[in-house]
């Protein structure tokens, strides 16, 4: 496998999942007689900006097309975080009425919506029109293509450069990284700042945080991969944020290099912090894989004892991060009955690889599980809440990761 940004020979792996099969592609009733297609989920790492990837297998065309079911708007931290975030960019950056901003991956316009209600000038882009659909349902003006450099430089000439370009939790599923960032140099103004979120690949480790691998994500990052690819672009990063957001992420600020920006101390700070966790030495990146081999027989022993005992175990939340599990682990229907969702467009299909159904949150309800697996445990908190009534019948709740743990 050669490195998306140098080239190189990559020979040193991260964490191998074995072969799975792409975690969104839910399957119908009718598919679960069909063959499944499933793809290596393996990460490589170079060995000298510790940049993490996986091939591109699957081909993102093939993901973020018509029936891409993830919307962020499901999620009501998810919606509460986008208007935190337009809160502070447009103060930071004195954003306004002729300002021009941009969202790269903008889903359905959960957090564009913020920017419409100020009166700002925005525009998203969306490969997928399921996504994009809500959006545009909204009044948000959409455009159902991939961001790269040609686009990027069409839409400049056309029609003007932008002061924000943002995307949150799009940089790890972008396979093209050249093209998609020198796009973001060439839709800058020139003193124009983009900003991206991604999951810290520190968290990932320090929590094994294993579940958040797929095939859609293409890339893990530090800040100190980022800042040396970004380099390559044009672009200074020259500030970062932490947010709670997917486990713990980062929130990076670019510029154009030739702009001249400050960098702030916060960069040299995040980097130390890394430093010290070891993610500047290539054996800590290689050493991952027995930590998650261990989890994984954690999670199978607890599973295994509680259907001993006699207990029904469900889960809740069909996310990426359950197929990941599931399939790694070789978790089915005999461990795991069903898993509950709220998204209309998840209902009555299954998991991709291990076939448990997903079934409307009333099938809680009715069945009344002694245990429920909360699949998005970055949100537990969110929906041990709303699923508190749960606790009528006795039951009681589960996380996997960062260990498994009952509550």
């Amino acid at each position: 496998m050669k490195c998306r940004i140098t080239g190189d020979d990559l020979k040193d792996i991260f964490l191998d999942l074995g072969h799975a099969p792409p975690s969104n592609s839910l399957l119908s009733h009718g598919d679960l007689h069909l063959p499944e297609m499933t793809y290596p989920l393996v990460c490589h790492v170079h060995p000298e900006n510790f940049y993490v990837q996986v091939d591109e297998f699957h081909k993102a065309a093939d993901i973020f097309n018509e029936g891409y079911v993830y919307l962020s708007s499901m999620s009501t931290s998810m919606v509460e975080h986008a208007r935190q975030y337009v809160d502070h960019i447009t103060g930071r950056l004195g954003l306004g009425p002729d300002s021009r901003v941009m969202e790269i991956a903008s889903n359905d316009g959960y957090l564009l919506q913020f920017f419409k209600e100020r009166n700002i000038p925005c525009i998203g882009v969306e490969p997928s029109k399921g996504a994009a659909e809500f959006a545009i349902q909204k009044g948000i003006e959409t455009i159902t293509e991939f961001f790269n450099e040609a686009f990027a430089r069409k839409f400049v000439s056309e029609r003007h450069s932008l002061n924000l370009i943002l995307g949150n939790n799009v940089l790890a599923h972008v396979p093209d990284l050249d093209s998609f960032l020198r796009g973001v140099q060439a839709g800058l103004a020139p003193d124009g700042v983009a900003t991206f979120e991604f999951p810290h690949i520190l968290n990932l480790i320090q929590k094994t945080q294993f579940d958040t691998v797929y095939h859609e994500h293409f890339s893990y990052f530090s800040l100190y991969s980022i800042r040396d690819i970004a380099a390559r672009y044009g672009l200074t990063l020259f500030d970062v944020e932490k947010v709670a957001t997917h486990g713990g992420s980062l929130r990076i600020y670019l510029a154009r290099t030739d702009s001249g920006p400050e960098i702030m101390p916060n960069v040299s700070s995040v980097i130390a912090e890394e430093d010290s966790a070891g993610l500047l030495k290539l054996e800590t990146y290689t050493g991952f894989q027995a930590r998650v081999d261990s989890l994984k027989y954690s999670m199978l022993e607890t599973l295994i004892r509680l259907k001993r005992e006699g207990a029904r175990v469900a889960a809740y939340g069909a996310a990426a991060k359950g197929s990941t599990t599931f399939n790694y682990c070789g978790i089915r229907r005999d461990l795991v009955e069903f898993v509950c969702d709220r998204a209309p467009s998840k209902v009555n299909k299954f998991l991709p690889g291990c076939h448990i159904p997903i079934v409307p949150e009333d099938h809680l309800r009715a069945e009344k599980p002694d245990y429920i697996i909360i699949i998005p445990w970055n949100i537990r908190d969110e929906i041990s809440q709303q699923l508190s009534y749960a606790r009528e019948w006795g039951a009681k709740f589960i996380t996997l990761v960062p260990e498994v743990e009952i509550f």
